[in-house]
């Protein structure tokens, strides 16, 4: 492969990550080029040497999602994490896409039920006293305060297992990819 077609692939396969991490990614392997000429080496040496531009654009894209997790703690940052750490492997995909789904629809639904009973707890706080709540005036402020704070305490726990699956989901990338890492290594043959 020459190093044009081997830098091509690697900047396809960059695509979709900011423009000053694509640039300092191309510009080390550029880099790799530039020290394997000088040392005398052929292009398709130095780019047999680094591997598949499209497994390593994959790696990298995998471990700048989970270093971005690490940092920011967001929801798009975990959404990027998780769709790196699927994009290691194909079968990974087969296995544990139905499962974060449903994780996810499940995450989905308890966040939609909280926030409904937060804004429940808001009305019944608002009108409760104008409507003859049983208990009276008090009563109905009491029961509207205490499902907005049950709301915001269960929006709470949610967001601590939300956070503890994507870095358990971290976790899991970073073990699969060193696992995996040997096993998609080009290996040497030693002639006899």
């Amino acid at each position: 492969m020459t190093r044009l077609a081997f830098m091509t692939r690697l900047r396809e396969g960059l695509r979709g990550l900011p423009p000053h991490i694509q640039a300092d990614i191309v510009a080390d392997y550029e880099n790799h080029f530039n020290e394997g000429a000088a040392a005398g080496r052929s292009e398709a040496d130095v780019a047999a040497g680094l591997g598949d531009p499209g497994r390593l654009a994959r790696e990298l894209r995998a471990e700048i999602g989970l270093k971005r997790w690490e940092e920011e703690r967001s929801p798009s940052a975990g959404a990027s994490a998780i769709f790196a750490v699927l994009g290691l492997g194909a079968l990974d995909i087969l296995i544990l896409l139905p499962i974060l789904m449903g994780v996810g629809a499940t995450i989905f639904g308890l966040v939609c039920g909280v926030m409904a009973i937060f804004f429940a707890g808001g009305v019944v706080f608002a009108t409760g006293p104008f409507n003859h709540f049983p208990g009276g005036p008090a009563a109905s402020i009491l029961a509207g305060v205490g499902l907005m704070a049950g709301a915001a305490s269960g929006g709470a726990m949610l967001a601590i297992v939300t956070i503890g699956l994507v870095n358990a989901l971290a976790w899991y990338g970073r073990l699969h990819y060193r696992l995996l890492k040997p096993a998609l290594e080009p290996q040497s043959v030693g002639v006899a």
